[in-house]
């Protein structure tokens, strides 16, 4: 077992020691539980603390660490398994006294229904799930519940490092478009489906296959990989009532009326597309904040409610119209569905 990285949210250093420790207590038995179920070459790549107090607008970001016997666990995990070959652990871990926001049962569930889908049973828009288990361990001198969520390793990670800057500036214009028409149709896809994702953003879309496997694009010569969504921990129902104020998702893209506090609609995901098309084509976001601030939430809230949109380089100026519309301050001047932006999109490679 090997511990790459390990994450934690503690300001106080005397928290912070305290959390280390018992992470790395939990991981070993972690690691016995799923030597149990047959998961081999187990890797930890990454564990963090979350607390119950916390809003899922800060999901994966500060949490609050004061109240130690409120938070809660989630990791990553790579394994081999005899069954299922190279493999991605989602796992999380709680006491189960308490209710979980980001439950990953919820997710597992979510993702079981989207590959179940007679709307989308062409189009594969998201990783199968392999495996999902749910078992009560004995850590720390307390029960705890453990609840597993496994899909297939991609050796290629996510759209999010196709776009670091070492890998950006060999990407063409064909790749770049490429990325953005498949995102667009996967997201298409999930809204015909009936759910919203609430959290779309590059580290959330998977690249999938090895280099060596991507079909090349005859018109351009460019590898074209196929991508897939991932982690719908935060994706909701589209049909049923959203209205609730819940600031779920990444700062970096949430829309404007979600700081607002309005629940979330398809618009929310068309915007957080509008951001991830700028970062793909430019390398950079359209919004930053600096990352020395020390109110955060209100300066990304400033950003994309008051800052103008960009405009794109002479380069990527064809596609200023979509962006503009993507990222339209007020919902009603957004695109209302993502088949309009597909349309659009479909425009500009006949012109």
């Amino acid at each position: 077992m090997r511990n790459n990285t390990m994450e934690n949210s503690a300001s106080n250093p005397s928290i912070t020691q305290a959390l280390q420790a018992q992470a790395m207590q939990l991981l070993s038995i972690i690691t016995q539980e799923l030597d149990a179920q047959d998961f081999k070459e187990i890797v930890h790549q990454r564990i963090a603390q979350q607390s119950t107090e916390q809003t899922q607008g800060q999901h994966a970001q500060v949490v609050k660490t004061q109240h130690i016997d409120k938070t809660y666990f989630q990791g990553l995990t790579r394994a081999q398994h005899p069954q299922f070959g190279s493999v991605m652990i989602k796992w999380q871990l709680s006491d189960g006294a308490y209710t979980i926001a980001a439950d990953l049962t919820h997710e597992a569930d979510i993702l079981a229904a989207v590959n179940a889908s007679s709307k989308i049973k062409n189009n594969v828009i998201a990783p199968p799930l392999l495996a999902h288990h749910c078992v009560d361990v004995q850590i720390l001198e307390q029960l705890q519940h453990l609840v597993i969520v496994v899909t297939p390793y991609y050796t290629n990670g996510s759209l999010a490092s196709q776009l670091a800057a070492s890998k950006h500036l060999s990407l063409i214009a064909s790749q770049k478009h490429h990325f953005i028409m498949k995102s667009a149709y996967l997201i298409a896809n999930l809204h015909q489906a009936g759910w919203l994702h609430n959290d779309i953003k590059p580290s959330n879309i998977l690249v999938e296959g090895s280099d060596d496997e991507w079909p090349v694009d005859t018109m351009s010569n460019s590898l074209t990989p196929r991508l897939l969504l991932t982690d719908f921990a935060l994706s909701q129902r589209m049909m049923v009532d959203n209205s609730q104020p819940n600031p779920a998702g990444t700062p970096a893209y949430l829309a404007p009326e979600r700081w607002q506090g309005q629940g979330a609609t398809v618009q929310n995901d068309i915007y957080a597309f509008g951001v991830m098309m700028v970062e793909i084509l430019t390398g950079k976001r359209p919004f930053q904040v600096n990352a020395d601030s020390h109110e955060k939430s209100k300066a990304w809230a400033i950003q994309h409610c008051q800052q103008p949109i960009p405009t794109l380089s002479a380069e990527y100026s064809h596609y200023q119209f979509i962006v503009d519309k993507a990222l339209a301050k007020r919902e009603e001047r957004r695109y209302q569905d993502m088949d309009k932006i597909l349309i659009d999109l479909k425009l500009l490679e006949n012109s």
